[in-house]
C-alpha cells in the first residue's frame, strides 16, 4: 500500500503536468447500442494524435458524475485531449444517465449500466476501434458517482479491468440515503438495506483477488465524501490490499477533478507499460 500526502498549492502540478499545446486528438462522438437496456446510448471517445488504425492502443474509461451525461468530461475540461495525446491511448467517457451509479437497478430493469459499461460499450469499442482488447490494457476511473462507478465495476469485472481508480468517489453511499436518486435505483435504506450494502464499493472488497486489479484512490481534504475515502483505504489497508491513495487540499469540484485525473491517467500508463 502506498499512502501519498499531497499539501501544496495548485501551481505546483504544473511542474509534473506542464501545459502542452493543443495537439491533433480527435474527438468522436458514438452512437451505441445496449441489448440489455433497449436503447442506444451515446458516448465520446478520445483518441491519441496519430491514430489511423495502423496499431492498438490501451483504452481507459472515464466516468461522469451525477447530474452530467457523456460529454461532461471533454466540455469542461477540454485538456482531457492533451492527456491522450500524452499517454497514447484511448480515452472512452460513457453516459451513465442522470443518476445511475453505473449498477444494474434491482427496482427497474431499464436501468442496467453495470452490464452496459462492462460488457456491451467495452464490447462496442474493442469492434469499433484499434484498442489492446485485454484486461492488461484497459483501465477505469470517474468523478464522484463515476468514481463509485470505476471501482464497482472493476471490483466485481476484474476480468474486464486490469486498473481501476476513483476521484471524490461516492464509495460508501450508505451515509447518503435521501440523496443522488439512489433510493429509486436501490429502494428506500430503511427497507432494503442489504441491498445498499450489496451495492457500496465499500463492501465488495471481498471480491478482489489479490494483487490482480491496480488501484488508484483520490479525495479532496475538504469533500463531503472524505470520510468514506478514507474508510475505504482504511479497510484496503487492513486488507493489506496493495493501493495508492492520495489526499490534497480540495473540494467537490471541477478544479480538483481536472488536477485529479492527470494523476490517474499516469498511474494508468505506467501500469500499461510495466
Amino acid at each position: 500500500m502506498k499512502l501519498r500526502f499531497f499539501y501544496f498549492v495548485s501551481f505546483v502540478v504544473l511542474l509534473a503536468f506542464p501545459v502542452l499545446p493543443v495537439l491533433a486528438a480527435k474527438v468522436d462522438t458514438v452512437i451505441t447500442h445496449s441489448a440489455s437496456m433497449k436503447k442506444d446510448i451515446k458516448a465520446v471517445v478520445v483518441l491519441p494524435e496519430g491514430y489511423d488504425g495502423s496499431k492498438t492502443y490501451p483504452v481507459v474509461y472515464l466516468l461522469h458524475g451525477y447530474g452530467d451525461r457523456y460529454d461532461g468530461w471533454v466540455k469542461k475540461f477540454p485538456a482531457i485531449q492533451n492527456e491522450a495525446d500524452r499517454h497514447k491511448l484511448i480515452i472512452v467517457c460513457p453516459d451513465g444517465n442522470i443518476g445511475s451509479w453505473y449498477f444494474d437497478s434491482p427496482v427497474d430493469k431499464k436501468w442496467r449500466y453495470e452490464t452496459y459499461v462492462s460488457t456491451e460499450l467495452v464490447q462496442w469499442i474493442d469492434k469499433n476501434y484499434k484498442t489492446i482488447a485485454d484486461r492488461r490494457a484497459r483501465a477505469i476511473t470517474g468523478l464522484s458517482m463515476g468514481g463509485h462507478g470505476a471501482l464497482y465495476l472493476a471490483i466485481k469485472h476484474q476480468e474486464v479491468f486490469g486498473a481501476a481508480g476513483s476521484m471524490s468517489g461516492g464509495v460508501d453511499i450508505r451515509p447518503f440515503p435521501n440523496n443522488w436518486d439512489l433510493a429509486r435505483r436501490l429502494g428506500p435504506k430503511a427497507e432494503f438495506p442489504e441491498r445498499w450494502a450489496a451495492n457500496s464499493v465499500i463492501e465488495q472488497l471481498h471480491l478482489l483477488t489479490p494483487g490482480k486489479l491496480a488501484l488508484i484512490i483520490d479525495c479532496g481534504k475538504g469533500d463531503f465524501f472524505y470520510d468514506v475515502n478514507v474508510a475505504l483505504h482504511e479497510k484496503l489497508d487492513y486488507l493489506n490490499i496493495n493501493h495508492d491513495f492520495i489526499i490534497r487540499p480540495g473540494v467537490h469540484n471541477w478544479e480538483y477533478w481536472s488536477n485529479a485525473v492527470g494523476y490517474q491517467l499516469l498511474y494508468f500508463s505506467r501500469f500499461f507499460r510495466s
